[in-house]
């Protein structure tokens, strides 16, 4: 019994010692409300870099990770009436698409999207953001810090309206109520 845990805890030593240098081997700071955002950067469909500290430094970002499955579609909707919202306040929406570029173009062109958005295909953005839900709405304070998180799937806009009310919240603006909004234009 005591040479197994001898084994054990040398065994996490060794691990530990190993690791410790090395940032390819050391584990991401965890992707939460009040932490700090990850370092984050990808290129829009011109090929130009999106740097998300760059962003955060003007003002807050609500980055949204999803697709144009019918939910996320049925949500587009709301997630527009956000950003045109607090645009002014001085929000600014980065919305990454999991699709092929080709796709994403038409669909951007269709739905006349009116925000800043990136093309990850390989869902490299889910990693860095720590999340495998589809779609997963990320709030982060002008400086960086992370506000809010809302992951998943509401085509009827309550959630939408919660993370207007957040967005609000982080702006000093009243919040304005999106699902109203998108509804009253239907």
């Amino acid at each position: 019994m005591n040479r197994l845990l001898f084994a054990s805890v040398a065994l996490a030593l060794v691990v530990g010692v190993g690791t410790a240098g090395d940032p390819e081997k050391t584990p991401a700071k965890k992707v939460e409300v009040g932490a700090a955002a990850p370092d984050f950067k990808i290129k829009d469909s011109n090929g130009k870099e999106i740097n998300l500290s760059e962003l955060t430094a003007k003002g807050p970002v609500l980055v949204r990770l999803t697709c144009g499955c019918s939910g996320c579609d049925k949500e587009l909707a709301y997630f527009q009436a956000i950003h045109e919202a607090y645009k002014d306040a001085g929000l600014t929406s980065l919305a990454v698409f999991k699709e092929p570029d080709a796709k994403v173009e038409t669909y951007v062109k269709q739905k006349k999207l009116n925000m800043l958005y990136a093309v990850d295909t390989k869902g490299d953005s889910w990693n860095v953001f720590q999340t495998k839900t589809m779609p997963t709405n990320i709030l982060i304070e002008k400086g960086g810090k992370i506000a809010y998180i809302a992951a998943g799937c509401d085509p009827s806009g309550l959630l939408a309206k919660k993370v207007s009310e957040k967005v609000a919240k982080t702006v000093d603006k009243p919040a304005v109520d999106v699902k109203a909004k998108v509804d009253e234009r239907k």
